[in-house]
């Protein structure tokens, strides 16, 4: 989502949220150079990256685990299931919306 835009020397000067004419170069959200800019450290940026990374890998775990019946989502805390399955609606609602927007497979060729 950040968009740059950069000094003479190539630093980050400003972000913006949408490009403009001076700020059209996207940097993921999670860059060094954006942690850089916010004074933010940049190791913990990285981190914090790949632990979202993270966290879709072992709900894609879970699931597979779940599907093929060596674990149930009851064998699980309370506290783990409420988040597993919020995290599920939500990644469901949000891939509606882009099925909404993209159309579906039946209209190709």
């Amino acid at each position: 989502m950040p968009y740059v835009k950069r000094d003479d020397s190539g630093e980050v000067i400003a972000i913006f949220k949408q490009a403009t004419p001076e700020a059209n170069e996207f940097l993921p959200q999670h860059s060094p150079e954006i942690a850089r800019f916010l004074g933010q450290n940049e190791d913990s940026t990285l981190f914090t990256g790949l632990d979202n990374e993270l966290v879709r890998v072992l709900e894609d775990l879970v699931d597979t685990l779940i599907t093929k019946n060596l674990l149930r989502i009851t064998d699980l805390p309370s506290e783990a299931q409420q988040k597993l399955l919020a995290r599920k609606r939500l990644r469901n609602q949000l891939g509606n919306r882009l099925t909404g927007l993209l159309g579906s497979d039946d209209d190709l060729i």
